[in-house]
C-alpha cells in the first residue's frame, strides 16, 4: 500500500455516542488560516473545502470544529457547511462551547453559563443544523464546571445536543460532570512528550470507564497552536526512518498506541498532509520500538 490509498479505516474504529467512528479523525483549526487565532493570511477557500471532502473520501467520520475558529475571511464550521453539506449519515461532527471571540477576532469573556445557548444556537447555525452530534465545553480555568455543564446538560434534554464532552480539564471535572450527565468524551492536550499528570490520569481513567480520550496537539509537540514543531528526538527520527514516514506520522501512532480509547484530531489544511495523517492510523509499532518512545515522553519531563 501507498500512502494515498490507506483510508481511515486503518487506524479502526470505536463507538462515540451512539455512532461508530474511526479513530483517525479530522480537526479544522488549520483550515481558516496561516494562523489559528489571529490576523493571519486568511485560508484559500477552494483548496480548505478540497481538502475536507478528500477527508469524507478517505473514510474520515469524525470531524472536530468550532464556531471560534475563524479567520479575517474564513469560518471553519462554514467551511464544513459549504464542503460537506447535505452531511454523510455516519458522519459525527463535534464542537466546543465556552470561548468566545468577537466579530474582529478579539477573545473577550468566557461564556458565562447562560451564554452557552447562543453558542450551541451559532454553531447550529454555521453548520445548518438542527442538533450538535457532539459538544465539548471547553474550561477556561474556571474552579468548578457544574453550573456550565448543567447549561449544556439542559439543552441536551432539549435536543439540541445528543452528546457531551469535556475539554481541557482536570480528573476532578470528569466526576463532576458525570454527577450531572454521562460524558462521552474528555479533549485534552497530549501528545508524545508533553507531559500533564492530571492529563495522564485522565487517559487512564478514561479507558476503564469507556470513555473516549481525543487528545488536541497530539502531533504538534512543542508547537501547539502555532503548528507542528520540526524539534524531533533521534530516537523518535529513527523509528521514522525504519517505518519509511515521518515524525509527525509516527507521534500520531505512538497517540494511537496509548489506548483503543484514544482517537486522533490532526488538523491540516494541506491535501498531502491529511493523506500522511490518514495513513499514520495504519501504522503499527513494535512493543520495542513504543518502549523506546515512551523512553523518549519521558525523557522530556
Amino acid at each position: 500500500m501507498t500512502p494515498e490509498t490507506i483510508t481511515a479505516d486503518a487506524a479502526g474504529s470505536r463507538r462515540l455516542g451512539d455512532l461508530t467512528v474511526h479513530r483517525i479523525g479530522f480537526g479544522t483549526m488549520r483550515l481558516t488560516g496561516s494562523a489559528p487565532f489571529d490576523l493571519g493570511t486568511p485560508s484559500d477557500r477552494g483548496r480548505s473545502i478540497a481538502v475536507l471532502r478528500r477527508a469524507i473520501d478517505l473514510g474520515v467520520n469524525h470531524i472536530d470544529t468550532a464556531a471560534f475558529y475563524f479567520s479575517a475571511l474564513r469560518s471553519a464550521n462554514e467551511l464544513v457547511n459549504s464542503a460537506l453539506a447535505p452531511y454523510p449519515d455516519d458522519l459525527l461532527i463535534a464542537t466546543k462551547v465556552g470561548p468566545f471571540r468577537d466579530h474582529a477576532g478579539r477573545w473577550g469573556t468566557p461564556a458565562r453559563p447562560e451564554d452557552l445557548r447562543g453558542h450551541v444556537e451559532e454553531n447550529l447555525r454555521q453548520l445548518g443544523r438542527d442538533h450538535l452530534d457532539l459538544v465539548h465545553l471547553r474550561r477556561m480555568r474556571q474552579d468548578s464546571i457544574a453550573e456550565h455543564f448543567g447549561a449544556l446538560a439542559e439543552l441536551r434534554q432539549a435536543g439540541l445536543i445528543r452528546h457531551l464532552g469535556i475539554s481541557d480539564v482536570e480528573p476532578r471535572h470528569l466526576a463532576e460532570a458525570q454527577d450531572i450527565a454521562p460524558v462521552v468524551s474528555v479533549q485534552n492536550r497530549f501528545g508524545l512528550g508533553h507531559h500533564s499528570p492530571g492529563t495522564e490520569e485522565l487517559l487512564r481513567t478514561c479507558g476503564e470507564q469507556g470513555i473516549a480520550f481525543v487528545p488536541f496537539f497530539a502531533i504538534a509537540g512543542e508547537g501547539g497552536a502555532h503548528g507542528a514543531t520540526s524539534a524531533h528526538d533521534e530516537e523518535l527520527r529513527a523509528v521514522a526512518h525504519a517505518h519509511r514516514t515521518t515524525p509527525a506520522a509516527i507521534r500520531l501512532a505512538w497517540t494511537l498506541a496509548q489506548g483503543r480509547h484514544v482517537l486522533a484530531i490532526p488538523g491540516t489544511g494541506n491535501p498531502e498532509h491529511l493523506t500522511e495523517n490518514v495513513a499514520a492510523g495504519a501504522l503499527r509499532l513494535t512493543e520495542d520500538e513504543l518502549t523506546r518512545l515512551d523512553a523518549v515522553h519521558r525523557k522530556a519531563v
